[in-house]
């Protein structure tokens, strides 16, 4: 096995095996042994964080080992990031997705979670927070030029919420130009029906395959 392949199993088996503090330190160390970044990127960063979702779904790990992947993704895209970027490796993204907790709602960690993995798949992500108004949807999807908006809520008294951006962008007279997909514990499939959204993501992994269908469709 050489030194880049071993970086890379290493990265990698960090991630599945919950090692998540250990990811930015094993990407330095497979830098300073002559790992190119790209490679690390695209064959354990980005694997071992797949690997974590599916994890995920098959209910093997729960949202905060989730949460610490994210981190350490995060961690180690702010070592990988500026190298990437020296090699040109920045690229045009997929499409833009406007993100956000919907308002009166203050959860987070899903939201985060699905942010990572649609970066992870080549979007590029405005995450606009929490509490977010439906106007606040709206006026950065314009101002992004974004392809999607992507609305979560937590609660059952949050909810309704994400049907007023579908609303709000009716009567604005744009809601033609967004995919439009809602997530988070209480929606069903039935819900993002009822109030005119063009998806529903059970879980992060399933927000991923609606932007990636919606792109494949689109072009």
């Amino acid at each position: 096995m050489t030194a880049e392949a071993g970086a890379v199993e290493r990265v990698r088996a960090a991630f599945v095996d919950g090692e998540f503090d250990e990811v930015r330190p094993l990407i330095q160390q497979g830098l300073d042994e002559g790992s190119d970044p790209g490679v690390l990127l695209d064959d354990a960063m980005i694997p071992g964080l797949r690997e974590v979702g599916e994890q995920f779904q098959r209910s093997e790990v729960y949202l905060p080992e989730m949460m610490m992947a994210a981190d350490a993704w995060q961690e180690g895209m702010e070592v990988l990031g500026p190298l990437l970027a020296a090699q040109g490796r920045g690229g045009e993204a997929k499409a833009k997705v406007v993100l956000g907790s919907v308002k009166g709602d203050v959860h987070s960690l899903g939201k985060n979670i699905v942010a990572t993995m649609l970066q992870t798949a080549g979007f590029e992500v405005i995450d606009l927070g929490c509490d977010v108004p439906a106007a606040g949807f709206v006026e950065a999807a314009e101002k992004a030029e974004a392809d999607i908006i992507a609305l979560s809520a937590l609660m059952t008294t949050t909810m309704a919420q994400q049907k007023d951006v579908v609303q709000y962008l009716q009567a604005v007279g744009n809601r033609a130009e967004y995919y439009v997909m809602v997530g988070g514990g209480p929606t069903t499939a039935g819900w993002a029906e009822e109030i005119g959204a063009d998806g529903y993501g059970q879980t992060a992994a399933d927000a991923v395959d609606l932007a990636l269908a919606h792109v494949g469709e689109r072009r």
